[in-house]
C-alpha cells in the first residue's frame, strides 16, 4: 500500500488519522499511518500544551495539524482577532442565543463555572488561525498541513512549502480541487458526502476518481465514509495516494468522547446521521439528534454564516461534551460524525483499528485478484 507520499513524509502507511485527540495522533503514528490533529477549538496556549504533550509522546514519529481558514467568512479582512470579536458579537442576534439556551436548559445540561472563560470565535477565521498556525510552525516534527475549508491563502501555501512541510487541503467538489491545485498545494484530500464535519454532496464513489483525474499528478487523499479496509482497497484502486479518516477515530479507546457518547456513536446505523448547517453555519454532517432537529422545527432561527454559528454554538459543544454522561445531555450533543459510524460497533484501540484495516485491505485485494482469470 505504501505510496510516495508514504515516502515524501518518512510514513509506512498512507493511512491519515484526522482526530481532535492527541493520544490518538500519537498511536496512529506509531502505529505506522500519520495521525491529524485538529486544531479549531484550541486557543493558542491550548494549542501549544497540546503539541508539547504529543511532541514528548510520539518518538520519532511525525504528525500533522488541520486547521480551518475558511475563503470566505463575516469579517474577513480584519486582522485582530479581539476586534474581530467584537465586530462580530454585534452581528448575532439575540434570539439565537436565547434558543441555544433553552434548549440547553430543556435536556439539563450544566452550565460551565462562572470564571471559565469560553473563546466563542475559535479558529474560524485567519485572525484566529494564524496564531495557531505560528505555533505548529515550530514544531519539527510536524510534516505536513491541512486546510479544512478552502484553498489556504497564497502567503500561507508560500510560508508551509518554504519551511519543507507539505500543505493540503479538503474538497468536496471537482472546481474546489482544481483551485486547490492551481495553487500549488502538495495533495488534495477529496471528502465525499458520507464524511463527517464539512462536506459536500457528491459521492465518495464519484468524487473520488473525478477529482484524482481532475488535477493528476497531484497527489489525492480519499476521504468520506472509510470505516474498512475494503474501502481503502477501492480508494486505492481508483488510484488515490492514500486515505484521510476522521469518523473511525471518535469511540476508539484512546478517544476523549465520554462514556456515553461512545455508547450513541457505537449504536448509530449508517442512517443516524444528518447534514445541517446547525454546527458551524456550512453544512455538514452530525449525528441526527435533538440537537439537529431543533433546528430544523418550525420556528427555529435559521443558522447564521461562517463564524456566526459558531459563536453561538462553541459553548453549546463544550457543555454537552463536559457533561455527557449526566442525565439527557447526550441527546443534544453537537456531534459532527460520518455515516461510516455505521461500520463501527465496538470499542478498539488505535493500533488494532490499524491491524484491522491493513487485515481487510489484504483480503479485498486477494478478492480483486481472484476475479483475474489465470491465463
Amino acid at each position: 500500500m505504501k505510496t510516495p507520499i508514504c515516502d515524501a513524509l518518512g510514513i509506512d502507511l498512507p493511512i491519515f488519522a484526522f482526530t481532535h485527540c492527541r493520544d490518538v495522533v500519537v498511536e496512529v503514528s506509531k502505529a505506522g499511518g500519520i495521525g491529524v490533529l485538529g486544531a479549531v477549538g484550541f486557543s493558542p496556549a491550548q494549542l501549544r500544551e497540546e503539541l508539547d504533550w504529543i511532541d514528548a509522546h510520539i518518538g520519532d514519529h511525525c504528525y500533522g495539524v488541520d486547521l480551518v481558514i475558511p475563503e470566505k467568512y463575516e469579517g474577513k479582512g480584519e486582522d485582530d482577532p479581539e476586534k474581530l470579536l467584537a465586530q462580530l458579537e454585534t452581528m448575532v442576534p439575540r434570539e439565537h442565543r436565547e434558543f441555544v439556551e433553552k434548549l440547553l436548559d430543556e435536556y439539563g445540561v450544566p452550565k460551565l463555572p462562572a470564571e471559565e472563560q469560553v473563546n466563542n470565535l475559535q479558529g474560524w477565521t485567519m485572525a484566529t488561525a494564524r496564531p495557531l498556525l505560528d505555533q505548529t510552525l515550530t514544531r519539527p516534527k510536524v510534516k505536513l498541513i491541512a486546510n479544512a475549508l478552502g484553498t489556504p491563502p497564497a502567503d500561507v501555501i508560500e510560508e508551509v512549502k518554504s519551511s519543507g512541510r507539505l500543505i493540503g487541503a479538503l474538497c468536496g467538489r471537482v472546481k474546489h480541487a482544481i483551485r486547490h491545485r492551481e495553487a500549488g498545494l502538495d495533495f488534495i484530500v477529496a471528502q465525499g458526502g458520507e464524511g463527517g464535519g464539512h462536506a459536500g454532496e457528491v459521492g465518495s464513489i464519484v468524487l473520488w476518481p473525478a477529482v484524482i483525474e481532475a488535477v493528476a499528478p497531484t497527489p489525492v487523499l480519499a476521504a468520506g465514509g472509510i470505516g474498512n479496509g475494503a474501502q481503502i482497497a477501492a480508494a486505492m484502486t481508483l488510484g488515490a495516494a492514500g486515505v484521510w479518516t476522521g469518523s473511525l477515530w471518535v469511540p476508539v479507546l484512546e478517544a476523549m468522547a465520554g462514556p456515553r457518547e461512545k455508547e450513541a456513536l457505537l449504536a448509530a446505523t449508517h442512517e443516524d446521521t444528518v447534514r445541517s448547517r446547525a454546527y458551524s453555519g456550512k453544512p455538514g454532517r452530525m449525528l441526527k439528534n435533538a440537537w439537529t432537529e431543533a433546528w430544523e422545527a418550525e420556528g427555529a432561527p435559521k443558522p447564521l454564516p461562517m463564524p456566526l454559528q459558531g459563536m453561538v454554538t462553541t459553548e453549546a459543544m463544550i457543555r454537552t461534551k463536559r457533561y455527557s454522561n449526566i442525565g439527557r445531555v447526550q441527546e443534544v450533543s453537537v456531534n459532527p460524525i460520518g455515516q461510516t459510524i455505521g461500520f463501527i460497533n465496538r470499542e478498539e484501540n488505535c493500533r488494532g483499528v490499524m491491524q484491522r484495516l491493513l487485515e481487510e485491505y489484504v483480503a479485498a485485494m486477494d478478492r480483486a485478484l481472484a476475479l483475474v482469470p489465470d491465463e
